[in-house]
């Protein structure tokens, strides 16, 4: 089996309107498979608030507590106010993530496709940048000017922190994207040697299961890191320099 099929785009509802093709694909499905989970399972974990809280409402205040954290030391206490989106946005990509690796027929990993990826990324990009210009009006563009930089350099440094900031959406998609994509190109590869060698499959079978272990480990680290990277963005749009 092309362990590249599993990255196929199908389409399962075709739409088309004018010359515009707005099938609703396997990737759109999981994608609202994803928001479904992530609002049911913060829905049913903050449903009873028990003082001594179960095992739902414990995930879920972890997790809550976790990104309120990840945003305070990232973005300062003024980014607790833009909280809701990021809690939402680390959410979707570990779920998304995760729900790539479901053993089920037809299970799909969005996130391994680079214009998932970079269309969230844009969005962090564009989002914190109107944020910016919010807080700072037009003294948001002082951001492009290195602190203490000669005057004479200026004309050099500002180009060169223009595109230093319009590269963020690139790096931020590309890291997500190449390691969901990598690690699931790697299992699949190993899956394929376990029934090509037969009774001596135990070996890959052994490193499926380490794979396996580690692909779910690289998800929760990736969703920590884009959302990380998110804060970062949103301290540079709130205090600047």
């Amino acid at each position: 089996m092309d362990p590249l099929h599993q990255f196929n785009i199908v389409p399962l509802l075709g739409i088309q309107i004018g010359g515009l093709n707005l099938s609703f694909t396997n990737s759109a499905f999981w994608m609202l498979i994803t928001v479904l989970l992530a609002y049911g399972l913060v829905m049913a974990g903050s449903r009873q608030r028990a003082l001594v809280p179960g095992r739902l409402q414990s995930i879920v205040e972890l997790g809550y507590e976790f990104v309120a954290g990840m945003v305070r030391d990232n973005a300062g206490k003024e980014g607790m106010r833009y909280f809701p989106v990021i809690f939402s946005l680390f959410m979707f990509v570990l779920i998304g993530n995760l729900v790539g690796m479901l053993p089920i027929p037809g299970h799909f990993t969005f996130t391994s496709h680079i214009i998932v990826t970079f269309f969230m990324a844009v969005c962090v990009i564009i989002g914190v940048t109107v944020v910016g210009f919010m807080v700072h009006g037009t003294h948001f563009l002082h951001f492009f000017v290195p602190p203490g930089a000669p005057k004479l350099m200026i004309p050099i440094m500002v180009p060169i922190e223009i595109l230093s900031y319009l590269v963020r959406p690139i790096s931020l998609s590309v890291r997500l994207f190449a390691n969901m994509m990598a690690g699931h190109t790697m299992m699949a590869v190993f899956v394929g040697f376990i029934g090509l060698m037969g009774i001596f499959g135990i070996a890959p079978l052994l490193m499926v299961a380490v794979l396996t272990a580690f692909e779910i480990g690289i998800a929760i680290i990736q969703a920590y890191i884009f959302t990380v990277l998110t804060c970062l963005y949103l301290h540079d749009a709130l205090h600047m320099h």
